[in-house]
């Protein structure tokens, strides 16, 4: 198992890096969470997660040890796979996300792409009690409006990446955020952005 990966970030992408170590590059899925964590970093370590199919060895990577723990425990859930506990973790931080499953938000974990009503009530049955025990990351606010708030920071890094000035990267972000709601995904909303800009 490769517990973690610590090297040169040669390429970073909302959804994955790429880690040279020592002459070997590693592609690393992440969440949008690990991605504003390290975005300014060239040196990274990211905790990793080595992930066994039949068709492909996927590694998945994160910032913080927390986040990696409540990946594992979120795939421990029958129905929820690792791409779909990464888009989780993208919708909300560790902390918004562990505070919806202890107050039993079935409603809020819905709202995330790919979660249906079935798989909420499980991951809130499975791992409430689990979560509870824990004690939380004090430094990641717990924000009502995370999503909307980290999806429109993120696309507005990623088109002043891309080099839009500021003032229209945001005028556009906002049109198509009020246009499509919190139903649009991070790499929609750039290809979006960058149309209206």
């Amino acid at each position: 198992m490769i517990a973690f990966l610590k090297g040169r970030m040669v390429h970073r992408d909302p959804t994955h890096v790429i880690i040279d170590v020592n002459g070997v590059g590693y592609l690393v899925h992440i969440s949008l969470q690990t991605f504003a964590d390290i975005k300014e970093q060239e040196n990274i370590m990211l905790y990793t997660h080595l992930s066994i199919r039949e068709d492909a060895h996927v590694l998945f990577g994160f910032s913080h040890e927390s986040e990696k723990k409540l990946f594992q425990q979120l795939v421990s859930v029958n129905g929820v796979g690792p791409s779909t506990a990464i888009v989780m973790l993208s919708y909300m931080n560790s902390n918004e996300l562990k505070s919806a499953i202890v107050r039993e938000d079935a409603a809020s974990l819905q709202a995330i792409k790919g979660i249906g009503g079935k798989t909420a009530q499980r991951v809130i049955i499975e791992l409430r009690d689990k979560l509870k025990k824990e004690s939380w990351d004090e430094s990641q606010p717990v924000i009502s409006n995370g999503v909307h708030n980290t999806i429109r920071k993120e696309a507005l890094s990623a088109l002043l990446t891309l080099g839009l000035p500021k003032t229209v990267a945001e005028k556009s972000v906002n049109a198509v955020l009020k246009k499509s709601g919190n139903t649009i995904t991070l790499e929609d909303l750039v290809k979006q952005a960058l149309k209206n800009a």
